[in-house]
């Protein structure tokens, strides 16, 4: 069986549930729905809404390139100044120097992203109920790049050794599907080092699986790491090579695709891994845990490893270990098999920033098929059909009247008011007093200027 039949076998349409999904060469397309997926750099796009989601990974592509055009404009005005320390001028340049080279670096990785013909269409997230998530982005998750392909050989070793302690040494795993695989160094070596039939690794950010993909391939990839806590001057920028231990078979794959709407099949998967995902993922624990359920064979196993630090409005969300386990075995899973420990996170030798992180990895094993969950909404009814009221919450009303206190402020600046002008106007308004004024003034326009000067980073 080729590699393509592999895969296609597993598929299913994440907008119809349609399987398997019919493929033309690397492109697949769903025959229930009419639905084309492109692929890019040879990765199946299988996102529910193809066009928006790739419409809006290029607008995010091009908002991160502009950031690092600011960075460098940034730079350049400050290597003008006639004050610096020579100390100073050599980390100033060697800043600018990375950052016009990293630009052009991502330029490069991220052209088959770019050069797509498809239009973001916003119509389409509302009718699927759909949207990328705000806080993901390009370079969320970037120096995972470089733990995974560079210099993170002892984590990456701990990782695995964690599957193995679950997995009786990690014995026939079978059909693995890793759902958030990020820059897939875990689902490598999971499939080069354990006993699998295949594997497939699905992420939705595709500057890591574009990288990943080239590096497992057994090609180079050079990209420069910028550490939160360098250690020297030359750590502010430092040009890695990120290259994998060997190539991968053909029986490893790379997926895009939406963890909350995922492009497989029912009961198609002998074990399902979930790495540092469950707790940040935008669906609370017992959808996700029936939507795992649904991928996996009866008996199949669900695997999780990472730290569980659930945070969510709804604190009712935020899981303890104790409810994140009750929650497993009410899923249709035996009990899960538990382990604790302290690994190394993030330890960059170029950093300070690096710590041990107490992970909490499990298996269950599956005993019954529970009821498939309903298709995940991102979107309410009142935003999809527009037809339904906006409900007045706290939460919009507060910001409605923070809005138009704050627009007020921005509409007296003039270059010629003081903090205090504007506050006499705002007790004139009878908004606030004078005295309640200065201060909201301040803090609001702090946090402006503080905007202004903070360096989007990378």
């Amino acid at each position: 069986m080729s590699a393509a039949s592999q895969l296609t076998e597993l598929t299913a349409c994440p907008r119809c549930d349609k399987s398997p999904l019919s493929v033309a060469g690397d492109a697949y397309r769903c025959d229930g729905c009419k639905t084309d997926f492109p692929p890019i750099s040879n990765i199946p796009w299988l996102f529910a809404d193809p066009d928006a989601s790739l419409g809006e990974w290029r607008n995010r592509l091009h908002f991160a390139l502009q950031q690092l055009s600011t960075d460098a404009k940034r730079l350049t005005s400050c290597l003008k100044s006639d004050a610096l320390s020579a100390l100073t001028r050599q980390r100033l340049e060697r800043q600018l120097r990375a950052a016009d080279e990293h630009r052009s670096a991502l330029r490069q990785i991220l052209a088959p992203v770019d050069i797509q013909s498809a239009q973001a269409s916003y119509e389409s997230y509302l009718a699927l109920r759909t949207r990328l998530p705000t806080d993901q982005g390009i370079s969320t998750y970037y120096s995972n790049i470089h733990r995974d392909w560079a210099w993170g050989d002892e984590e990456n070793a701990a990782s695995l050794a964690q599957i193995r302690t679950v997995t009786d040494g990690g014995t026939a795993l079978g059909n693995t599907l890793v759902l958030g695989a990020g820059a897939c160094r875990l689902a490598y070596d999971i499939h080069t080092e354990l006993d699998t039939t295949s594997t497939v690794a699905m992420d939705f950010n595709p500057l890591l699986l574009l990288i990943a993909n080239t590096v497992m391939h057994g090609a180079q990839q050079e990209l420069y790491e910028f550490p939160i806590a360098p250690r020297t001057l030359d750590d502010f920028a430092v040009l890695r090579k990120l290259s994998a231990p060997q190539a991968v078979d053909d029986r490893f794959h790379l997926v895009l695709g939406d963890a909350m709407r995922p492009p497989f099949a029912s009961g198609v998967f002998d074990t399902v891994v979930t790495p540092w995902l469950i707790d940040i993922i935008d669906e609370d624990l017992p959808q996700q845990a029936a939507r795992i359920n649904q991928l996996l064979k009866p008996g199949g196993r669900w695997i999780n490893f990472g730290s569980l630090a659930f945070t969510h409005a709804d604190q009712s969300r935020c899981y303890s270990t104790e409810e994140t386990l009750d929650i497993v075995e009410k899923s249709g899973f035996d009990a899960p098999q538990v382990n604790e420990e302290d690994i190394p996170y993030m330890c960059s030798p170029a950093s300070r920033h690096g710590r041990l992180e107490t992970v909490l990895t499990f298996a269950a094993p599956k005993t019954d098929t529970v009821k498939a969950p309903a298709r995940h909404k991102a979107l309410p009814d009142w935003i999809v059909t527009a037809k339904e009221s906006v409900p007045l919450s706290t939460g919009f009303r507060n910001q409605a009247m923070s809005t138009q206190i704050y627009a007020f402020i921005m509409s007296l600046i003039d270059g010629k008011r003081t903090i205090t002008d504007m506050a006499k106007i705002l007790e004139q308004q009878k908004l606030m007093t004078a005295e309640e004024a200065v201060p909201a003034i301040r803090t609001f326009l702090t946090r402006m200027y503080d905007d202004s000067q903070r360096s989007s980073g990378f």
